[in-house]
């Protein structure tokens, strides 16, 4: 079952309990024990429960399917899904202030070897958010090119990025005759993974 990680208002718990924080970074460990209402919180934990309901999806399929070129995004659903990790690991180094390692892309991996890297990344990314403010800055280098970043503009980005093309992999899967696709919306978390939104019918946003 899904477990939040505590982020943002709750950032001196996750500091002061490391073994807490990696816990509840490992996806199928317990229960939320209470609903969120913090951006910063939901942003983290719907980009985690979307990307692993994708790739649980995906470990369904055929070697063959999984690696089927599709004229969209980084061109299949092994790509593209490598491509949501390397993301959140490369802008996970940049939070943490330390050195980019070697980019994911371009290594074949099965869909059970990219959840486990999932627990991996997630973890460590949520652990840098929760270690700094949102209005510090961070410097990432383009092209020889030094570029400034406010960190929460930085958590923005990535969580935004991986909506981006986890839609991308539900045109491909519905592409290959997958039904029914995978959650991916920010509702379907509140109503399948957040305990108020399992336990309550309250006014949710539409669209």
């Amino acid at each position: 079952m899904f477990e939040s990680v505590y982020v943002g208002s709750r950032r001196a718990k996750i500091l002061s309990t490391p073994k807490h924080l990696h816990e509840t970074a490992c996806l199928g460990r317990g229960k939320s024990k209470m609903p969120t209402s913090d951006a910063v919180e939901i942003l983290l934990s719907h980009n985690r429960w979307a990307t692993r309901k994708l790739l649980e999806t995906c470990a369904a399929l055929t070697a063959e399917q999984f690696h089927q070129r599709f004229e969209i995004g980084p061109g299949s659903l092994h790509d593209t899904t490598t491509h949501i990790l390397g993301a959140m690991r490369r802008w996970g180094d940049v939070l943490a202030g330390r050195q980019q390692r070697p980019p994911l892309e371009g290594e074949k991996r099965t869909p059970q070897k990219l959840l486990d890297l999932l627990v991996e990344v997630s973890g460590d990314l949520e652990a840098s958010v929760g270690a700094h403010a949102p209005d510090e800055l961070v410097s990432r280098t383009f092209e020889g090119k030094s570029h400034t970043f406010m960190r929460g503009s930085v958590l923005t980005h990535v969580t935004t990025h991986g909506m981006h093309h986890r839609a991308q992999c539900l045109n491909m899967l519905r592409q290959l005759g997958v039904d029914p696709l995978p959650p991916s919306a920010v509702t379907e978390w509140t109503m399948m993974a957040d305990p108020l939104g399992k336990h309550s019918q309250a006014a949710r946003p539409s669209g």
